[in-house]
């Protein structure tokens, strides 16, 4: 299983180093695939991930027995909402820097902007890989639906961070980020951590790519495909639903 999980990291670090090479994305407005992928990483959150969360936070009960942790119900959803919050937060971050850089013209800003950036989606990259290896997911059929899911997510990732830093992105970010995968998945094939960790790994995930999905469709000015969107939604949901 070790070497399967490593194929389909590679596969993923390939998604990042190629996808600039995807030159139908460049076109406007934003193109479908990029809408029809966003609708498999909601559909993958909310049929699959979600619902482990539920096997996750049993786990979790038997394993955290403090006063605090025994106060508060569903925590493991909790952890799913910091993780949105997170990333929300540094997108706001981002946007004001981002204001700052065309009001200043200058290049302070703007770095600021790419390391943020680079530093969240690294973590976030590194969780990924960590999962791919760690997450348990029933088998060969499991971690093809996780490895479909985060490539054609990680195209639409790709797509809003090249329009966003341009050069830097493609001279710098998109190694950075396909490094993340590789180590995360490098600490996930020698390393075991609790499973109580896995848990929350997996919630934190679940909010960053329901934020990060949210952020490239929501916006008017992206012009998103409402049809593709609903369309990857339905179909990634069928194959979840008759493969499982």
């Amino acid at each position: 299983m070790i070497l399967f999980t490593f194929l389909l990291t590679c596969g993923l670090i390939a998604v990042h180093i190629l996808s600039k090479r995807l030159d139908f994305l460049r076109f406007s407005p934003r193109h479908v695939f990029l809408s029809f992928s966003s609708g498999v990483a909601v559909s993958y959150v909310f049929v699959h991930l979600l619902p482990e969360l539920n096997e996750y936070q049993k786990e979790l009960e038997d394993t955290v027995q403090s006063n605090f942790w025994m106060v508060m119900e569903d925590h493991i959803y909790i952890v799913a909402m910091i993780g949105l919050a997170i990333f929300y937060g540094l997108e706001v971050m981002v946007r004001k820097k981002e204001e700052l850089d065309e009001k200043e013209g200058g290049d302070q800003e703007s770095l600021q902007r790419f390391q943020i950036h680079m530093a969240s989606f690294f973590f976030y990259n590194a969780v990924i890989g960590y999962l791919m290896v760690r997450g348990e997911y029933e088998g060969v059929t499991g971690t093809l639906l996780f490895f479909v899911a985060m490539s054609v997510h990680f195209i639409t990732n790709d797509w809003s961070l090249r329009e966003s830093h341009k050069e830097e992105y493609d001279r710098f970010g998109r190694w950075l980020l396909a490094v993340a995968i590789f180590v995360g998945w490098s600490v996930g094939a020698f390393i075991e951590i609790k499973d109580v960790v896995v848990s929350l790994l997996t919630a934190f995930l679940a909010g960053g790519i329901i934020l990060n999905v949210m952020k490239d469709e929501l916006p008017e000015e992206q012009k998103s495909n409402l049809p593709a969107f609903l369309i990857g939604i339905l179909s990634y949901t069928l194959l979840l639903v008759f493969l499982h």
